[in-house]
């Protein structure tokens, strides 16, 4: 768990920001009565779901990118370390987690409630402060997906694209590289 924070950091600082910056702009709107959260919640509720049915959508893109990744990350002459294909399963666990709670989410909005009259005033605020805290969650969330696909897509092209030295090249690939370094150095004397 630690070398995956320590590898991710910034794509984990990046979604905590984002997360902090949307619940603290929610947050800053002070407390409210039950009757004012289901106003508020019904005015919301429209916006929420789309941002779940983005954030579906997205999610499902880029599974199916990170197989065409994988496809590129293989078919390649460069030998790739572990931490590579370790990379894209931490990319792969985490989108697909965001995916199903999601969508368990967008069910859960969709569930008429301001509508109903048997639900006490008083619950609005809960649900409404909820759903503020989820929706900035899932945001943040996102963010470190996108952040961590960008950082794995630059190596990539790093590695594939500029055939730069890169500490995910396997060690016998690093060798091939020198000893035809050493023979371009020796044919050039």
């Amino acid at each position: 768990m630690k070398e995956f924070l320590k590898q991710n950091k910034r794509a984990i600082y990046g979604g905590l920001i984002t997360f902090i910056f949307v619940a603290l702009s929610v947050f800053l709107l002070g407390n409210i009565s039950g009757y004012e959260a289901k106003q508020l919640l019904s005015a919301s509720l429209p916006g929420i779901n789309m941002l779940c049915n983005t954030i579906v959508l997205a999610s499902a893109t880029i599974l199916a990118l990170l197989l065409t990744l994988l496809a590129i990350s293989t078919s390649t002459k460069s030998k790739l370390k572990d931490g590579h294909y370790l990379e894209v399963l931490n990319i792969a666990k985490i989108d697909t987690s965001l995916f199903i709670v999601t969508l368990i989410l967008f069910q859960l909005f969709n569930i008429p409630i301001t509508e109903s009259d048997n639900v006490p005033t008083v619950w609005f605020t809960a649900i409404y402060w909820a759903t503020l805290f989820l929706s900035s969650l899932l945001s943040g969330v996102m963010v470190v997906v996108i952040l961590m696909l960008y950082h794995t897509v630059k190596n990539i092209i790093l590695i594939v694209g500029l055939k730069k030295d890169h500490s995910l090249l396997s060690e016998e690939q690093e060798k091939v590289k020198e000893n035809h370094e050493d023979l371009e150095d020796e044919n050039a004397s």
